[in-house]
């Protein structure tokens, strides 16, 4: 596990350095998704802090079960009736744990280790989902843009051609005004989605530490019919991250309290002993025995208490998960009912049909924009709709990530 880390580290290190080489010549310009995301995964500042909390940790619970520090004493001695030294000790041990209980504590600190490994496993996936997550927003957003460009040239193309009417008189100052405040709502209507595109392009950037990122894509890529819900549900239990550092955990504790009980056990201690007198010395072994009557006291107790809040922790994780993928299926499910609803085609036929209409003065100013603000408003929807049902697609399988 350790190597695997610090190899993993030092790739991750190398190609960091790698990228900043490259996006020292020019921020990063792409329409895919997944380079995205891997420019994310290198380069996102909480990551990489999170990152090398975890190997703190690792290295924290290495040191928990490494031999004590040997201990060397020397003493001189002396006496009134010789001049200078008479005699002196020296005296090197080591101190030790009965073996039993190295045995005990490594098999918790890699349960301990595996739990710290899924839990930054699980951190990885939800920054990875939250980038997702804003470039799905920035195509939304760049669609809407594509609407209210198409709303607005409608509506310019409308003045123009009742701004003649009006000088000839085939036209009121009534439907005048109306275009006018048609193209006075898009407009304000084109800078709050715009404001609301740069917050993502933004946030995204930040995500990416800053490091020059430009996401260019204006359309979703593909995204299949889930096939199987219950099998897609199941898969979200069975490989979530978080789920199974929580199992780890729970497993960690109740290791400790095996620890724990041989808390009981003396440690041990060996060393070599040399006295030396004014014409002679002697060399001898220390054997001796630390009896934990006070150091013990109540660990197990402790140890009992911490297992079962860790078990109440990971019945709740378990719970919240479920929970999780069953409210994501059922709003898949009902999203994609709402979103087969809508005929996109139709709608926008319809538009061209009633600008016809209105340029042929066969409906009115008013009559038109009240039909096409409707059509407008559902393809809006349909927009937004289609936006929410691939988040919750990418919720779904955030476990591939």
């Amino acid at each position: 596990m350790k190597k695997y880390l610090i190899a993993t580290i030092s790739v991750f290190c190398a190609v960091s350095y790698a990228c900043a080489q490259d996006q020292a010549a020019g921020p990063l310009r792409t329409s895919s998704m997944d380079e995205v995301l891997r420019s994310v995964s290198l380069n996102n500042p909480e990551l990489q802090s999170l990152t090398q909390s975890a190997e703190a940790s690792m290295l924290q619970l290495k040191t928990e079960n490494m031999l004590e520090d040997p201990t060397i004493e020397y003493s001189s001695f002396y006496s009134p009736n010789l001049t200078g030294q008479s005699g002196s000790e020296l005296v090197v041990s080591q101190g030790f744990d009965f073996p039993t209980l190295y045995a005990a504590r490594h098999k918790r600190n890699e349960l301990s280790r595996t739990s710290l490994d899924n839990s930054l496993t699980a951190e990885r996936r939800r920054i990875l989902l939250e980038a997702k997550m804003l470039c799905y927003d920035i195509i939304m957003y760049r669609q809407l843009d594509a609407l209210l460009d198409t709303q607005e040239e409608i509506a310019g193309r409308l003045l123009e051609l009742f701004d003649e009417r009006f000088g000839v008189g085939d036209a009121t100052a009534l439907e005048l005004n109306k275009i006018k405040m048609e193209l006075m709502n898009v407009a304000a209507t084109v800078a709050g989605n715009a404001a609301s595109l740069s917050a993502a392009v933004n946030s995204l950037s930040a995500m990416n530490g800053d490091a020059g990122l430009i996401f260019e894509a204006d359309s979703y890529p593909v995204a299949e019919d889930v096939p199987d819900m219950q099998a897609a549900v199941d898969e979200y239990l069975s490989e979530n991250a978080a789920v199974m550092a929580a199992e780890n955990a729970a497993d960690a504790a109740r290791k400790q309290i095996s620890i724990d009980r041989q808390g009981w056990i003396p440690k041990l201690e060996i060393g070599y002993r040399r006295n030396t007198a004014i014409r002679e010395a002697e060399n001898g072994f220390i054997v001796g025995v630390s009896i934990p009557i006070f150091s013990n006291h109540r660990k197990v107790g402790v140890a009992k208490a911490n297992a079962v809040s860790a078990g109440s922790m990971l019945n709740s994780v378990r719970n919240t998960a479920k929970a999780e993928a069953v409210s994501i299926a059922e709003d898949i499910m009902k999203t994609k009912t709402a979103l087969d609803a809508y005929d996109e085609p139709l709608m926008r036929e319809t538009l061209d049909l009633l600008g016809e209409a209105v340029e042929n003065g066969q409906i009115s100013v008013i009559d038109y924009f009240v039909e096409a603000a409707a059509i407008y408003g559902n393809l809006e929807t349909c927009i937004t709709l289609r936006n929410r049902y691939h988040k919750l697609l990418a919720q779904l399988y955030m476990n591939r990530l």
